[in-house]
């Protein structure tokens, strides 16, 4: 059987056309390796993308998109909303058919030391790849953001795992490492107060007492003249997506604040979409398995 792994990179460039199609050419037209989805957000200067594919093509395509991104970003004059620390600024390899979580470590990894060895870039591994706890969580690796990585990286605890402890001039950082699905969602406000972001970004992400399975933060919509919560659910069947959402509305109330919006960012699983239609629906008993296009691909 086939084995499939997804892999979702995130690229410091969402404003630059010409720069976002080269990296995407490492992706299209490649034996073995489709191209899902691609968003490039210019607000937070950042390109998502996802494709799929077996192990070989996947990695091939991967290196051949850092390459790219390698030699037209420049991350000393790379300004956005989102926190970044390299010009490919993560990497996550995701299971996805025929696959274990085990097999994507690896796949992962391998990539990560030829990242290191082919580009000069520092490596490190996250989430399930992580050989250390401390590094499992991207948001303390990414801390500090390119700026301040030539000091963290001399600090004690954080040598990279694959790489020299000098971060590459111009690209940065990266981090590798393999996860299950998650979901990047998006909430977007109707005003232009950053302080109200920050302060629906706290109420709701984990690490500041909010929902278990939710990273967050506020970003400015320059472009829009509003503010966004910018989510990452990295466990949707634990935390779902409408919880968030109900949350970020009661605690908008105290600031007069409605809600213009939301928004995906790339792919999401279908199970994902199905829990919020059974929450806001009222659905009783229903599940993934009743949904016709699911029947048909079994």
């Amino acid at each position: 059987m086939e084995k499939l792994f997804e892999t979702i990179p995130n690229f410091s460039e969402g404003r630059d056309q010409a720069k976002i199609e080269e990296i995407l050419g490492a992706f299209r037209g490649r034996s073995g390796v489709k191209l899902i989805d691609h968003e490039a957000d210019p607000d937070h200067n950042r390109l998502v993308v996802t494709a799929v594919g077996g192990a070989g093509p996947l990695k091939d395509a991967v290196l051949a998109a850092v390459g790219a991104a390698v030699r037209l970003i420049d991350m000393r004059v790379h300004q956005g909303q989102h926190p970044r620390m390299g010009a490919v600024d993560v990497i996550p390899f995701v299971p996805v058919k025929n696959a274990r979580m085990a097999e994507a470590v690896q796949v992962s990894r391998e990539v990560a030391r030829e990242v290191a060895e082919t580009y000069d870039i520092p490596v490190f591994l996250y989430e399930e790849s992580a050989g250390d706890p401390a590094r499992k969580n991207l948001a303390d690796i990414r801390k500090g953001q390119f700026e301040g990585m030539v000091e963290k990286l001399k600090t004690p605890g954080w040598k990279p795992d694959f790489g020299k402890p000098v971060p590459h001039p111009t690209a940065g950082v990266v981090a590798i490492g393999a996860r299950m699905p998650l979901v990047a969602f998006n909430v977007n406000l109707a005003t232009d107060s950053m302080e109200v972001a920050e302060a629906m970004a706290k109420a709701v992400r984990h690490l500041s007492g909010g929902l278990r399975f939710c990273k967050a933060i506020g970003v400015e919509l320059k472009e829009r003249g509003i503010v966004q919560v910018s989510m990452n659910m990295t466990d949707f069947t634990r935390t779902p997506l409408h919880r968030a959402l109900e949350l970020i509305r009661a605690e908008a109330k105290r600031y007069g604040v409605s809600i213009v919006g939301s928004e995906i960012v790339g792919v999401v699983p279908m199970a994902a979409l199905v829990d919020v239609a059974a929450y806001y629906m009222g659905l009783e008993h229903f599940g993934i398995d009743q949904v016709l296009e699911q029947r048909l691909m079994e």
